[in-house]
């Protein structure tokens, strides 16, 4: 009987006997992460990431029993094809045992994402499910071609043999790279240190310096940070917005060190890298200075509202989705929702070092006073694991101790329904953030 786990390792067991057999089967190296591992009865298929390039790879099983670790090249890995700027593979449900096709959602900031299924014994691939954006009218829109290119464009895609068909791979992913531009980016911390910055724009604006910036962070758990392709963010780009995602110490964009470096008692260095991108994007003239929002949801609520407590007049706005603000009387409590996962996260407050950094960092303990804060506009809702008190006590301190502006307001909306679970209520959250934002650059 034969198990794969975690870690590379493959477990043996035996008939008559309840007696295991753990052993090594391959080295990922120190430059590659995998990230998930799935399998069928002839191949194993590996999402690993080196740097910030994600990859797929297929490798025909069994694996070599006895010879001893095995770096990955040794076992001839076949390396499936994928779309430009790949932010995050996810495994779908690949319950048939039997079959080497296997379904992975493939996700980018330049494209909707993508429900594919791959075939591990060819290569093959297909895509099952994705929303297509490049109609007929959207390219005219952006003036990037006309009817009669585009139909006579299609027909050639159509009719191409596979040779074309690598050649014009783009479109059949339906990328948005002709629409829009990915840059990637590495912006020195306060120790040196680093940190990634992915930068999606409108291809008809560019960078013109006078451009607003919203800059998304999370950094916690050592979560991969969403940089997927979200409609909604649409309709800022093409408004002339820039997008950034941070990946700050605390997530997972550089394996377990990378986590553990901006998590308890050093969660600050998430803060200070997220204030360095912050500080980039308009030392850079990527985005124009006095317009760069921040955006955070749960505990990327906390790393958005430390970083406007340390450096307010950095940011002009601020969307702060169900936000973890009050960690400080939160962590005392543990008859809250919290899991041991939390405590080693933010820390312990029962330890005294822990206590001090919880405190160090945490956003309703570090308010400025008689300073002007952004403006701010915070969603939380009822039925979430962070209490809906947190956001309400957080408010109410800003708007006491800062400085007064009525073209800087400090809002709260609350809901008592759960909005992950309610596509309309997305919806109109999420026009609520859009209008908010573009109206606060207006002012």
């Amino acid at each position: 009987m034969l198990f794969f786990c975690c870690y590379f390792h493959l477990l043996y067991s035996f008939n008559n006997r309840l007696s295991y057999l753990l052993q090594t089967v391959f080295d990922d190296g120190q430059d590659l992460v995998v990230e998930d591992v799935d399998f069928c009865n002839t191949h194993l298929a590996l999402i690993i990431r080196e740097g910030r390039k994600f990859r797929l790879c297929s490798v025909a099983l069994p694996f070599p029993v006895g010879q001893g670790t095995a770096h990955l090249k040794e076992l001839r890995p076949h390396f499936l094809p994928l779309p430009k700027y790949v932010s995050q593979i996810s495994p779908g449900p690949n319950y048939d045992y039997y079959s080497s096709t296997m379904r992975f959602t493939l996700s980018s900031p330049v494209m909707p994402d993508a429900v594919v299924d791959y075939d591990l014994s060819n290569g093959k691939w297909n895509i099952i499910q994705q929303q297509n954006m490049l109609h007929e009218r959207t390219r005219i829109l952006y003036g990037t071609a006309s009817s009669a290119g585009i139909i006579e464009k299609s027909m050639n895609i159509k009719s191409s043999n596979s040779e074309n068909e690598v050649k014009h791979e783009d479109n059949l992913w339906n990328d948005l790279s002709e629409f829009y531009a990915c840059e990637h980016h590495d912006v020195s911390s306060y120790d040196g240190t680093l940190v990634p910055l992915t930068i999606v724009y409108s291809r008809k604006y560019g960078q013109e310096n006078q451009n607003p910036g919203l800059l998304h962070g999370h950094g916690a758990y050592g979560e991969l940070l969403d940089k997927r392709w979200r409609s909604e963010l649409k309709s800022l780009l093409d408004r002339g917005w820039v997008i950034a995602y941070a990946d700050v110490r605390g997530g997972g964009g550089g394996g377990k060190k990378w986590h553990h470096d901006g998590r308890s008692t050093k969660k600050l260095n998430s803060i200070k890298d997220y204030i360095s991108c912050a500080k980039f994007l308009i030392e850079k003239e990527i985005v124009q200075e006095n317009k760069l929002a921040g955006w955070g949801y749960s505990a990327g609520g906390l790393l958005v509202a430390s970083a406007i407590n340390y450096r307010p007049d950095l940011f002009r706005a601020a969307v702060l989705k169900v936000p973890f603000l009050d960690a400080t009387n939160t962590l005392l409590y543990p008859i809250l929702p919290l899991m041991a996962a939390d405590y080693e996260e933010f820390g312990y407050p029962g330890d005294i070092d822990d206590f001090h950094a919880i405190r160090n960092y945490s956003p309703y303990d570090n308010i400025q006073k008689d300073v002007l804060y952004p403006a701010v506009f915070v969603t939380s809702s009822f039925n979430t694991r962070f209490g809906v008190w947190e956001a309400a006590k957080w408010v109410a301190r800003v708007r006491d101790s800062s400085i007064y502006d009525p073209k800087r307001p400090i809002l709260l909306n609350l809901t008592t329904d759960i909005v992950e679970e309610n596509r309309y209520l997305q919806c109109k959250e999420s026009a609520l953030e859009t209008a908010f934002l573009i109206k606060m650059m207006e002012v």
